[in-house]
């Protein structure tokens, strides 16, 4: 019996698939699986019997991943999942920009209690007069999951989409319409589009990346959306930006001090994936892939350890061993088995930075000697029988 904690609420979409080998208890310290959103993990004191976290989202900066690769803890995340979500509000972030629909409900609003409120909307509604997206270029840096959906459904509406994405995987390249212009320098859409969306992970090389250089770089008037992370933006210098007449809007998904409320923002309340079946979809992959993990030891949508899949186990036994990425340390596995006359009939070995992932089937249950063997090992963060 697998324990799960759920450290927020998780739509029971996704929970109604654990089968009766799982039970969900209210004590973390129980658990050998936890479900999260956006609860933040940092502080707190990880079990030593958790085996996996997995996170109903694409967002990890709320698990300590380090920490957690290096007590052999499997972190997942769900790509794709929450990409429509994001998707459609990007869409509508466009629009919102466009056409000053906000700015008109606003008066609207105001003047709710004037009897003439029609006669006035007649003369008030050039105050609040757009431009249509048909014909614009817009320009999607980073082509993964939400990245394309976007450039696909702004082809479907008819603008000229260029695409940036020096390390598109060969999913994404088939998912993308032939129609969007693949370019390799991200300073050509900065030069050419009227609409940037950035759709890229928040690492060291992508903080800041839209810098007070590459708002230099754009077109008077473009219009920059950012669902991915507010940290991507150097939001100042945007700010400065709006105010000089190079930005038009700025279309942000991430609440903050620098832009609420701010001249040229349109900021939502992190709504990106906030959609009932984004939810569900989260929710159903994580556990799909908890369960997976947890019963097989395979590794799909880690963020902090390899992929890696040995299917279902047929053998007596499968030894699952995170360890550092370091020379020799297959053969010194090999031989804690080897000593003890027990044959290894099928592996895996996989790498990711400084930290891997070893899976070895088995033709004996494994001893609590060969276990102890493997565990005292230099290098070796956690063995783990799968079966046996």
């Amino acid at each position: 019996m697998f324990h799960i904690n759920c450290l927020n609420p998780i739509s029971q979409v996704g929970l109604q698939n654990l089968t009766e080998n799982y039970q969900i208890c209210d004590d973390m310290t129980q658990a050998e699986g936890i479900l999260v959103r956006s609860a933040s993990m940092h502080d707190m004191e990880l079990p030593a019997g958790l085996l996996a976290v997995a996170r109903a989202g694409a967002g990890v900066n709320n698990i300590p991943l380090e920490k957690c690769a290096e007590q052999g803890i499997v972190v997942f995340n769900t790509p794709g999942a929450n990409a429509n979500g994001v998707k459609e509000l990007v869409i509508a972030g466009m629009l919102l920009a466009a056409r000053d629909v906000l700015g008109g409900a606003e008066w609207v609003k105001s003047a709710a209690g004037d009897e003439n409120i029609a006669k006035l909307a007649e003369k008030e509604k050039k105050n609040f007069a757009g431009t249509e997206i048909l014909g614009k270029r817009l320009g999607v840096i980073g082509l993964g999951a939400i990245g394309v959906k976007v450039a696909n459904a702004a082809i479907h509406l008819g603008m000229e989409v260029y695409g940036y994405d020096p390390y598109v995987s060969v999913n994404a390249a088939w998912n993308l319409s032939r129609e969007v212009k693949h370019v390799l320098n991200v300073d050509d859409i900065y030069a050419q589009c009227d609409y940037i969306t950035i759709h890229v992970p928040l690492l060291d090389a992508t903080k800041g990346m839209i810098s007070p250089e590459a708002i230099g770089k754009m077109k008077k008037g473009v219009v920059i959306l950012n669902f991915a992370r507010d940290l991507l933006a150097d939001e100042r210098a945007i700010l400065e930006g709006i105010e000089s007449g190079r930005i038009h809007r700025y279309v942000t998904d991430f609440p903050n001090t620098v832009t609420a409320g701010k001249k040229g923002c349109i900021v939502i309340p992190h709504l990106g994936a906030s959609t009932e079946e984004s939810e569900d979809n989260c929710a159903k992959m994580a556990v799909e892939e908890l369960m997976d993990y947890l019963e097989n030891g395979n590794i799909h949508n880690s963020v902090n350890y390899p992929s890696c899949d040995m299917g279902v186990c047929s053998k007596a036994g499968r030894v699952a061993i995170f360890h550092r990425n370091t020379a020799n340390m297959i053969t010194k596995f090999a031989a804690a088995f080897g000593d003890k006359g027990v044959n290894i009939s099928d592996m895996i070995n996989k790498s990711r930075g400084e930290v891997a992932y070893t899976m070895l089937d088995v033709e004996e249950a494994p001893s609590q000697e060969i276990v102890s063997a493997l565990e005292s090992l230099d290098g070796v963060f956690r063995v783990r029988i799968v079966k046996g």
